[in-house]
C-alpha cells in the first residue's frame, strides 16, 4: 500500500506556516524549503512567503539579530562562524554586518577571553604543543578571528 502525503490548501498551508514562524524566528530560505516540502507550488510559495512578510512573521533582520545573538551566546561562536551561516541561509550581507553590529567590541573581547582562560584550563593535555593545538582548533572551529586565538593560545599556554 503506497503512503499518499498530505496536500495543503493555500489556506491551510498559510496557517501551518504563521505557527511555524511563531514558534521560532525563521529565515526566507527556511520557509521556501518548508513550503517545498509540504509540496506547494512556486505561485502558492511566493503568495504565503509575501503574507508572512506582510503581517510580521518572517522578517530578515530581526531574524539575523536573534540568530547572532543567540549563536554567540550560547554555543559561544566567534563572528567569522556567525557570518558563514548567515550566508548559508541567504541573509544580505547588510542584515548581517547590522546583526554583528549589535555585539559590542568589549562584549565581544570580554566574551573570548573569559571563554577562552576556562578553555585553556579544562584541557588536560601535559604535553604544551598539543594543548595549544586543541586550544586552537576548539576556537577556530568555533568561527573566531585566528589573530584573536593565536594571541591568547601564546599568551595562556606556555
Amino acid at each position: 500500500m503506497q503512503q499518499t502525503k498530505k496536500t495543503y490548501t493555500l489556506q491551510e498551508a498559510t496557517i501551518k506556516l504563521e505557527h511555524y514562524c511563531a514558534y521560532q524566528e525563521r529565515c526566507h530560505k527556511e520557509v521556501v524549503q518548508k513550503l517545498t516540502g509540504m509540496r506547494m507550488i512556486p505561485e502558492a510559495i511566493d503568495v504565503i512567503v509575501v503574507h508572512l512578510l506582510q503581517h510580521n512573521f518572517l522578517n530578515e533582520e530581526r531574524f539575523a539579530k536573534t540568530f547572532v545573538s543567540g549563536k554567540f551566546k550560547f554555543k559561544a561562536w566567534g563572528r567569522r562562524r556567525l557570518t558563514f551561516e548567515l550566508k548559508q541561509k541567504d541573509i544580505s550581507q547588510f542584515n548581517i554586518n547590522q546583526a554583528l553590529a549589535a555585539i559590542s567590541e568589549e562584549d565581544y573581547n570580554e566574551y573570548f577571553n573569559s571563554l577562552a582562560e576556562k578553555k585553556a584550563n579544562s584541557i588536560k593535555e601535559p604535553n604544551a604543543y598539543k594543548k595549544k593545538k586543541k586550544f586552537i582548533d576548539y576556537f577556530l572551529y568555533r568561527g573566531w578571528e585566528s589573530y584573536l586565538v593565536y594571541d591568547k593560545a601564546n599568551e595562556l599556554i606556555k
